[in-house]
């Protein structure tokens, strides 16, 4: 197993492999381990030694939890690659460092199958699986976690001894609980994954051409751009709630609409456009872009420029909506600030929209909108770990930088932004009616400040809700001496 320390030459790129540049970690050793043993030996290593390890799979983490200058030692599974099908377990086995894009190439050409799971193509699954996983295909499939079948995940145990065990989703096996834990706790809490097995639950028998969901055929992709100076208060207003209302309209499991996801991206007016982009699939995919376009898009009256394109699915998973995740990734520091909504915008949210969103600053962000539901809707609460389970929307307050002077004022702008669109609810989006709190695989330490959480209720519960109590017995069991730690970890239950 190879061990990098910072006099090598592939120290420099390996520790700055990471997608969110406001961060940097210097760790003491890098290791690059290509099996389970290998994993085992490195984690062995930093308990023996008393450093503090963390893991590492695509480096798409939002907040510094990997890239944290107190980390030691970083396991790096980017060499972990392997994806095949086992038959013993009827399902695919993925090791922890392939990413979402190499899934989709490999599950495809071999198979004709697809996993839903994230949008950019880059992201490791290592850290993204146990995290829910929510992507372009989530509304006609559900989340990735929920075809969990069994992980692989390296712990220590409370003699300080690195072991491997292997959790699965069958209701007998003792370790079902680290099975469960995995499937929307998050990454950094339990130990180092470095495999699943995924397979639908509902397939049988060991054919990999039925174990998961057929892959589309194609799909046509769209995107709408409005000018932002054409916009007033109430036009703003009435794009907003368009786009709330259809969503909540169509995120039951049971919707003929469950092929198609959407984006509405409400850029700062400096960036001089508001956009939607999205895709549909299936045989109808075009008459159901054009009926959304019709009760989103159509009825604001405004000019826009509408570009529908249709193309085989791996072509557009392995490079989607190119200028939303090229341009400036190599060097861009962000922040955001995510939240799952039950209902639409209030008209006071709205109007808190178009106050920062039109105010007079030189800002690289905006507030963005996903659709949410359909296929993920249908599961019990408490079947995984990813607890909400009747959102109709995921929205972010989001901000992006390169100038490091830009840094301070957009931090500002993108916190209050945030504040101000939860100041019924002490600044966050907590359990309610209307919120439902905020996506794991979308972390914000804010969420954990009292400067910028008021509400009484803490961060665990947006993230978890009733779930905690059964995560941190999940800790306790399989992390006692709390080896893997970050600012949003689970604590073990006492």
């Amino acid at each position: 197993m190879q061990k990098i320390t910072p006099d090598d030459i592939r120290y420099a790129d390996l520790a700055q492999k990471r997608f969110n540049k406001r961060f940097q970690g210097q760790p003491h050793y890098i290791f690059l381990p290509t099996t389970t043993q290998e994993v085992i030996e490195a984690l062995q290593y930093a308990v023996d030694h008393r450093l503090r390890p963390v893991v590492r799979s695509g480096g798409h983490c939002l907040e510094g939890f990997v890239s944290d200058p107190s980390a030691q030692v970083l396991i790096d599974t980017s060499l972990m690659t392997s994806l095949s099908f086992d038959e013993l377990k009827g399902a695919f086995a993925i090791e922890a460092g392939v990413t979402v894009g190499e899934m989709y190439r490999r599950l495809f050409l071999n198979w004709g199958v697809v996993l839903p799971a994230g949008e950019h193509p880059g992201i490791g699954v290592g850290g993204h699986i146990l995290g829910g996983a929510f992507g372009f295909l989530c509304r006609e499939y559900g989340l990735a976690a929920d075809y969990l079948f069994a992980v692989e995940v390296v712990t220590v145990n409370a003699a300080g001894k690195a072991l491997s065990t292997i959790a699965t989703r069958q209701p007998g096996d003792p370790h079902h609980e680290l099975w469960w834990a995995h499937t929307g706790a998050g990454g950094g809490n339990f130990g180092i994954v470095t495999r699943y097995w995924v397979r639908n639950p509902q397939a049988v028998g060991s054919d990999p051409f039925t174990a998961l969901p057929k892959a589309p055929s194609s799909i046509i992709t769209f995107r709408i751009g409005w000018e932002w100076k054409d916009f007033d208060e109430t036009s703003f207003a009435h794009l907003v709630r368009n786009f709330g209302t259809w969503a909540g309209q169509n995120s039951a499991p049971d919707s003929r609409f469950t092929p198609l996801c959407s984006f509405l991206f409400l850029n700062h007016r400096n960036l001089g456009k508001i956009e939607m982009k999205g895709l549909a699939t299936g045989p109808l995919a075009a008459q159901l872009i054009g009926e959304h376009l019709d009760a989103v898009a159509t009825p604001i009256k405004l000019p826009f420029t509408k570009q529908l394109e249709e193309s085989g699915w791996l072509r557009f998973a392995l490079n989607p909506f190119p200028e939303l995740f090229q341009p400036g990734s190599d060097s861009a520091q962000i922040k955001v600030k995510d939240a799952f909504f039950r209902n639409p915008l209030t008209d006071a949210q709205i109007a808190t929209a178009w106050q920062y969103l039109t105010a007079n600053a030189t800002i690289g962000g905006g507030l963005a909108f996903a659709t949410y539901g359909g296929k993920v809707n249908e599961h019990p609460v408490d079947a995984t770990a990813s607890a909400q389970r009747d959102s109709i929307m995921d929205v972010a307050c989001n901000a992006g930088w390169i100038d490091p002077q830009a840094a301070a004022p957009s931090l500002d702008w993108v916190r209050n932004f945030y504040k101000d669109l939860f100041a019924d609810t002490g600044g966050v989006p907590i359990p309610c009616e209307q919120t439902d709190g905020a996506m794991i695989n979308h972390p914000d330490t804010d969420l954990s400040s009292p400067l910028w959480n008021q509400s009484g209720v803490p961060w665990y519960s947006l993230y978890y809700k009733q779930h905690y109590p059964r995560l941190q017995q999940v800790k306790a069991d399989y992390d006692p001496l709390n080896i893997f730690h970050h600012a949003l970890s689970i604590k073990a239950a006492k």
